[in-house]
């Protein structure tokens, strides 16, 4: 038996023999992760760089499309490894880094998709005092506070988690280092691990949820009272992006977590992972690309300037400023939802 302190490494097995398939997934995966990356990274640029984009809504998507980039990060460079060279090693370090910033991310996307769905209530539900409730103190407290959730949450699971004592094989089977892969490995009893982690899951998901979805159900009500139907699109326009993508986070997690772990797989756990870790961050900033007419409108704006820009011999328009700036805020006054 071998205890915390006499743990090195761990080898994550990945996939395991494809037979020839791991360069068409390598291949596959590579590109949904650069499509992750540049689809937020699109997003973050044109958010600072549009002056229409000052408001609180897309101050929460720019957070919400920094946090995918990190996301995503955690997960992807190593299980392209591993597609790449087969089984993989990671420190034990390595490991609890991975597994903690894993969680973290995950539970701060939870609260900031709840912080979205508040906005957008507001923002239908009270337009005439939408401007000094979602003003700019309550947006940072809103994000700092989602921010500051996702990275102490992990904390008590990941210390209960590694402190186990693991047997002599360090063998992970999946393509990081996850929780219920981690815990088969260890010697000693993990019902205490098990229950303490299912109650502090339980509570960042479902408390979030249960807010996100009575925010929508205001939400509807308030639009099914508006009486022209140019209204019902306009009001449901500004949170159509964002309630799909509610749709696809929570829809993944409650596919992935219907079937208790126990009874699941190995291949079928790595099956349902690849689904929130690489495929819902990619279609995210796809959403918010071809659903949000803002962000059309913002793209051929700033095409529009830099096109002009480069024919002229005049300098550049100037971009927007950062959306932290308090100055920036004086649009949202201005701006109907």
């Amino acid at each position: 038996m071998a205890n915390l302190t006499t743990v090195k490494e761990f080898l994550l097995l990945g996939f395991g023999n494809l037979h020839g398939l791991q360069f068409f997934l390598f291949g596959i995966f590579l590109g949904m992760y650069v499509v992750t990356l540049l689809g937020n990274l699109l997003i973050l640029i044109i958010i600072s760089l549009d002056r229409n984009l000052q408001t609180p809504m897309y101050f929460f998507l720019s957070n919400f499309s920094f946090l995918e980039i990190w996301y995503t990060t955690s997960i992807a460079p190593k299980m392209l490894q591993t597609l790449l060279v087969g089984p993989k090693v990671i420190s034990f370090v390595g490991c609890v880094v991975q597994f903690y910033f894993f969680g973290s991310m995950a539970v701060a996307e939870c609260f900031l998709l709840a912080a979205m769905s508040y906005d957008r209530y507001l923002a239908i539900c009270s337009p005439l005092q939408y401007p000094s409730l979602m003003n700019l103190h309550a947006c940072v407290l809103l994000a700092s506070g989602s921010w500051l959730g996702g990275f102490l949450t992990p904390v008590v699971t990941v210390a209960m988690t590694f402190q186990l004592p693991f047997c002599a094989t360090y063998k992970i089977d999946h393509f990081f280092c996850d929780l219920a892969p981690v815990l088969k490995l260890a010697c000693s009893d993990t019902e205490i691990v098990e229950k303490t982690t299912f109650l502090l899951a339980s509570f960042v998901t479902m408390v979030p949820f249960v807010l996100t979805v009575a925010s929508y159900i205001h939400i509807v009500a308030a639009v099914l009272r508006i009486p022209s139907a140019a209204g019902k699109r306009r009001a449901f326009s500004t949170c159509s992006s964002h309630l799909t993508v509610v749709t696809l986070y929570y829809g993944t997690l409650g596919t992935v977590y219907a079937i208790p772990a126990a009874t699941r797989a190995a291949v079928l756990n790595k099956i349902f992972s690849l689904f929130y870790t690489v495929v819902t961050p990619m279609v995210n900033p796809i959403v918010y690309s071809l659903r949000n007419k803002d962000v059309q409108k913002a793209v051929r704006r700033l095409m529009s300037h830099w096109a002009s820009a480069k024919g002229s011999s005049g300098p550049p328009p100037p971009p927007g400023s950062i959306f932290f700036l308090r100055t920036a805020w004086a649009s949202v006054k201005d701006t109907k939802h």
